[in-house]
């Protein structure tokens, strides 16, 4: 999902301590994989697959034929792709294990139809304003342990700007671009969010209805692997903020978020400075915003052909236990119930 300018990227000593000098210059992210499919892993992240994902090389087309012919088989009517490259996504996410791949998969769909505000007519051309405005970018140099970072700064955002879904879609599609290279399925993801700025009108927006919606995202409906949730700079609100989040966390992913305060130590002892920009006490340079707008608008074609075309799921008939978060009844109402009790929490650390 890469333009097709962007050059390969480097390849990363899994075993080499951090150096603490800039990468070099001219660093972009990695192309699109080919349409048909050919292993990229160094050595190293195949020895990394097999370990931590239990991937077998010698079976991978094995179990990519699997999960295809479950498909195939369960939901003949499921309008997805069904090429190597991207049922891998899933079976890494998940562990090659077929039936959670394929739930992971079947969620992944049911999501778009769950939320139509954030899914209908995704592409970059309609959040380019959420790209101006400085809400998000990935830093182009991914950590020591080949993960890149995506940055996010809530604090840029207002409520009057535009709506909170918004800035979902953006974070949508810097993850379906972050998943396309083999090495990022592998290895995951890490978020740095700096809550500079933010202050009640943010950390009222979402509610729990949208929290719950957007964690079933990130946990149960999108092949990639938070490996960690770096919190800088957050206000004493944030207490609030995450008692709206972090019943729907999942107790692994809990445990993923750090909250360093205004301690850009703290940050180095898990982000070495050596990736980091000025702005966070690193020395790669300034906080660049560009270069990721630049990367997901240039995908403009690619998204289309992804996300505008007909419903997947139409025809497809799920039980109800595959019913998105938000979809089940009532759970609007019981949330908003939530939000009330939480709102009064916002005001008092406020």
């Amino acid at each position: 999902m890469m333009s097709e300018e962007s050059a390969p990227m480097r390849h990363i000593d899994l075993g080499s301590p951090p150096a603490l000098e800039p990468p070099a210059a001219g660093y972009r992210f990695p192309g699109p994989p080919p349409p048909i499919y050919s292993c990229t892993l160094t050595p190293e992240l195949v020895a990394k697959a097999r370990e931590e994902l239990q991937e077998k090389p010698e079976w991978r087309l094995r179990d990519v034929q699997a999960l295809r012919d479950m498909v195939l088989k369960e939901q003949p009517n499921l309008r997805t792709r069904l090429d190597d490259t991207f049922l891998l996504r899933f079976l890494r996410a998940r562990k090659f294990d077929y039936d959670r791949a394929m739930q992971l998969l079947l969620n992944y769909h049911t999501s778009r139809r769950a939320w139509p505000e954030v899914f209908q007519d995704l592409k970059p051309s309609t959040i380019k304003h959420v790209l101006d405005l400085g809400f998000l970018t990935v830093l182009p140099h991914p950590d020591p342990n080949g993960r890149y970072i995506l940055c996010l700064r809530p604090g840029k955002w207002k409520a009057n700007d535009y709506p909170f879904e918004d800035n979902i879609r953006a974070i949508y599609l810097t993850l379906e671009k972050l998943i396309q290279p083999e090495e990022t399925q592998v290895n995951g993801i890490v978020i740095l969010a700096d809550y500079t700025g933010v202050g009640l009108s943010q950390a009222s927006n979402p509610g729990p209805f949208l929290a719950k919606k957007v964690v079933s995202i990130l946990q149960d409906s999108f092949p990639i692997r938070i490996k960690a949730v770096n919190i800088i700079n957050e206000p004493r609100i944030f207490k609030g903020i995450f008692a709206i989040i972090k019943p729907f966390l999942k107790e692994k992913m809990a445990e993923r978020y750090v909250l360093h305060g205004s301690d850009l130590r703290s940050l180095h002892r898990n982000i070495p400075r050596s990736v980091l920009p000025d702005e966070y006490g690193g020395v790669a340079g300034h906080l660049d915003m560009s270069a990721w707008s630049k990367t997901l608008l240039d995908s403009e074609e690619e998204f289309i052909v992804e996300f505008c075309q007909p419903d997947p799921l139409e025809g497809v008939v799920l039980p109800n236990s595959m019913l998105f978060e938000g979809q089940q009844p009532g759970g609007a109402a019981q949330d908003d119930d939530t939000f009330r009790g939480l709102r009064s929490q916002l005001y008092y650390c406020y």
